[in-house]
């Protein structure tokens, strides 16, 4: 079932704090990475003169000595019309001041997605600037718009060339299948992965499962009853559990030796006794939250302790299941949400101390992570709570938006997701999901609702988005769903109600019941199923399943398994 809502809910803000590890959707100002390799850039050059650059015709009235006039981009920007950005961002390019070009057009995308101009110098600029999977992508998206059939056509070449390494056309090398990283040297550095969408960057993975599923490279028993997922991260895995009287994080190498382990609180005894929160690895150090609302950091070498802060010293209070958030470190801040009248607060990584407090609402604690998005110019944290979802902006935790979908339901436990311009929230106890469309130009950011749908009722296992479409856990099974519209792809069981992450080209699947774990095709075509096996436990299993290194971790109950997935 699916709702169109017309009605917009909007609330503004200023300008954000970018941010490198949020996810960043269109509306960005992020350029690509500058390319460091002579040899790629000429391969990128090439290709641009190839496909004729962008058609755009217009251009900017330049200033002295040919440049182009300042003052004429910032009038473009600060009024938001798509076509005088466009018509900068052309300029900037003809002059090869590919960053300016970028800002301006993920602006003029922020105000409309589907500009065809906007989109067409996108493509251009990432292949020019060395970000060759993500010119890849673009080329791909600008297919989907209604092109003449010349640029059609480079469209398909480009995607074509640029899906081949180092840029170069299907002539002039074979292709080389990409490996999966060392596992010691991979990093999965926390809840939902590097990028918080729960997507491993591996590649190289088993497309199918032999019978009985792929090799165990290490199992053990010991980690305490909870439901953890794990963070690999420097050679070491992680995770967390209730042992006796207390909390612990456990430190365990990547031959599944245990190298240390200490006490982080007192366990969660009330509903469902366990540890909850996914440890997070940021550089030298871990940070968790207990259940009771302990946060804590730690010498990630050796579990030595630096700090610790309580929820309760920001007025917040457990909810009926616990907090069981995990930690998010964005630049400098380490961010939970202890909820209340400070629902989101930002702590100095380092120290502890609180840098901000959000404002302007008031919300209860759930269980889902916030989340950072990069849009429009700024970054927002994104949260689910107990009164909805909100976006506040990451400098100063200021409430930027607001939806109350799910507001007072029995409990919202998956993290939101983000990308294209939307942010998806689904919850379970017959909720459902929202997804809203964010607007506005350099921080003045709106979330409308774009649709609402019955067709992908969540209760914990959290969905990945790809590629325009939304993969995930509804009801006793899975679904697919079109991210702009909601449209139902499909519906099947897979391994019953569970969780999951992608890798590859893959969704891997891990059951809430019996410790059944299956690998299926990503399409939203339909799910078929390339192999399935199980692990020893009991109770229900919500820990997530995490692929990096070319390693599956399967967290169930008390036992850790660590399983080989790599190709070959």
């Amino acid at each position: 079932m699916r709702k169109e809502l017309r009605r917009p809910q909007i609330a503004v803000g200023r300008k954000g704090m970018p941010g490198d590890t949020s996810i960043a959707l269109a509306g960005s100002t992020e350029g690509g990475s500058i390319m460091r390799s002579t040899t790629c850039a000429l391969s990128a050059l090439c290709l641009a003169a190839t496909l004729g650059g962008c058609r755009q015709k217009a251009e900017t009235p330049a200033g002295p000595q040919g440049r182009a006039a300042p003052q004429k981009q910032a009038d473009a920007a600060s009024s938001g019309d798509v076509a005088k950005l466009v018509e900068a961002a052309t300029a900037a390019k003809q002059r090869k001041d590919n960053a300016a070009a970028l800002k301006l057009v993920d602006e003029a995308l922020a105000a409309d997605a589907d500009n065809i101009e906007a989109n067409w110098i996108k493509a251009w600029l990432l292949a020019a600037t060395g970000e060759m999977q993500r010119a890849a992508e673009q080329f791909e998206r600008v297919q989907k718009l209604p092109l003449d059939e010349a640029r059609k056509q480079q469209a398909r070449e480009a995607v074509t060339r640029l899906s081949k390494p180092g840029g170069q056309s299907a002539s002039a090398t074979k292709p080389t299948p990409k490996q999966a990283p060392a596992a010691g040297s991979a990093s999965w550095p926390g809840w939902l992965g590097p990028n918080h969408n729960g997507k491993s960057p591996d590649t190289g993975l088993l497309q199918e499962w032999p019978a009985g599923g792929p090799k165990l490279v290490w199992s053990t028993t010991g980690v305490g009853k909870g439901f953890s997922s794990v963070a690999v991260s420097n050679g070491m895995v992680y995770t967390a559990g209730d042992v006796g009287n207390q909390m612990m994080v456990f430190a365990f190498d990547m031959n599944g030796e245990l190298k240390w382990k200490v006490a982080h609180d007192a366990p969660w005894t009330k509903s469902v006794p366990g540890a909850r929160s996914t440890p997070t690895i940021d550089g030298s150090r871990l940070y968790l939250l207990s259940g009771n609302g302990l946060i804590g950091c730690y010498e990630a070498s050796s579990g030595k302790k630096i700090w610790t802060r309580a929820t309760s010293a920001f007025g917040g209070s457990p909810s009926e299941w616990g907090y069981a958030e995990s930690v998010l470190i964005h630049g400098n801040l380490a961010i939970v949400t202890p909820g209340g009248e400070r629902c989101i607060v930002a702590l100095d990584k380092a120290t502890g101390k609180t840098v901000w407090t959000s404002s302007g609402f008031s919300a209860g604690a759930q269980y889902g992570s916030c989340i950072p998005v990069t849009y429009g110019g700024g970054t927002m944290i994104v949260a689910g709570t107990h009164d909805g979802i909100v976006g506040v902006n990451a400098k100063d935790g200021r409430l930027l938006w607001q939806n109350r979908f799910a507001a007072g339901n029995t409990a919202n436990c998956p993290t939101p997701a983000a990308a294209e311009r939307y942010v998806f929230w689904a919850v379970g106890y017959d909720k459902g999901g929202i997804c809203l469309k964010l607007g506005g130009l350099l921080g003045r950011t709106t979330a409308n609702p774009a649709w609402t749908t019955g067709d992908m009722v969540c209760h914990h296992g959290g969905y990945v988005l790809d590629k325009g479409y939304i993969y995930g856990n509804n009801g006793d099974g899975w679904a697919c769903l079109d991210l702009k519209t909601g449209k139902p792809q499909w519906q099947a069981p897979g391994v019953g109600k569970g969780s999951l992450c992608y890798a590859d080209g893959r969704l891997y699947l891990f059951g809430e019941n019996n410790g059944a774990a299956g690998l299926a095709t990503c399409s939203p075509d339909g799910l078929q199923m390339k192999g399935t096996f199980s692990v020893k436990g009991s109770g229900p299993s919500w820990a997530h399943p995490v692929v990096i290194g070319g390693r599956l971790y399967l967290r169930y109950d008390d036992n850790l398994y660590c399983y080989n997935v790599k190709a070959g």
